[in-house]
């Protein structure tokens, strides 16, 4: 089982790339499990037409201990196994901590083992990489992680806080750095600052996407654009992703 987490700063595309990699996986027959560790609980929205699924801090509140694997998970139409972490209620608890709560409750209800997916990625908010939001990188769970970014100064900024993080935590046996994604914003000199950025922290751009329109119709259709869009340019931007993800974690 490979086990990936996408990181990056809110708006820069994670969950749209995340998803159309579980998409492109799910199309060539591998099982795909996608778990969204953001408090927006938005990150497998565009595996189920734009609709969102009951969160797993949700369901606790709603009934505790009664709570089931068949409560958490919701296969999509696209196959891809889905699963939100979800938040706190607005202006109560703290989000980091509920996505603990809410991986370790996963864990705990057998979900890995029931489902044996061939690859879990982990679509992780990237502002704040500290208590929950590093949940993901540490030992148990994934074992590379890949940024996204643009040229953009705040989306750089976001990406190499990321990046230290990992190099951190690596030492004591967490995740290793598996690369960064390129989602351009067409800004000045934009690869070369992403390439810059990814010779600090010794790593690579592992694959770019460059902006297209389509690609926000598809979101706002609630349809991946490698499914939307299967013969664009982007679309096989998106796929090559797919493929450098697998590459770097060895398969």
């Amino acid at each position: 089982m490979i086990k990936i987490a996408i990181y990056g700063k809110g708006g820069i595309g994670k969950s749209t790339i995340s998803s159309n990699i579980s998409a492109a996986l799910a199309q060539r027959g591998l099982k795909v499990m996608q778990i969204g560790c953001d408090p927006k609980a938005d990150s497998t929205a565009l595996l189920h037409g734009g609709s969102r699924i009951p969160t797993i801090l949700q369901l606790e509140r709603e009934k505790a201990s009664r709570i089931t694997l068949s409560d958490v998970v919701i296969v999509s139409g696209t196959g891809v196994i889905c699963v939100e972490a979800g938040g706190p209620v607005p202006g109560v608890g703290c989000a980091g901590r509920g996505i603990i709560n809410a991986l370790e409750t996963l864990k705990k209800l057998g979900a890995y083992e029931t489902y044996q997916p061939d690859l879990v990625i982990y679509d992780v908010l990237g502002d704040v990489v500290c208590g929950g939001f590093s949940m993901p990188m540490r030992k148990g769970y994934a074992d590379r992680v890949f940024v996204v970014t643009s040229g953009e100064k705040m989306a750089r900024y976001a990406a190499g806080n990321i990046c230290m993080a990992v190099q951190n935590f690596q030492g004591r046996g967490y995740a290793s750095l598996g690369g960064l994604i390129l989602n351009r914003r067409n800004v000045p000199d934009e690869d070369a600052v992403t390439a810059a950025l990814a010779a600090d922290f010794d790593t690579k751009i592992i694959g770019t996407l460059d902006r297209a329109a389509e690609i926000q119709q598809a979101d706002d259709a609630g349809i991946p654009f490698v499914t939307a869009y299967p013969d664009s340019t982007a679309a096989a931007q998106l796929r090559a992703i797919a493929d450098a993800v697998l590459s770097e974690c060895g398969e």
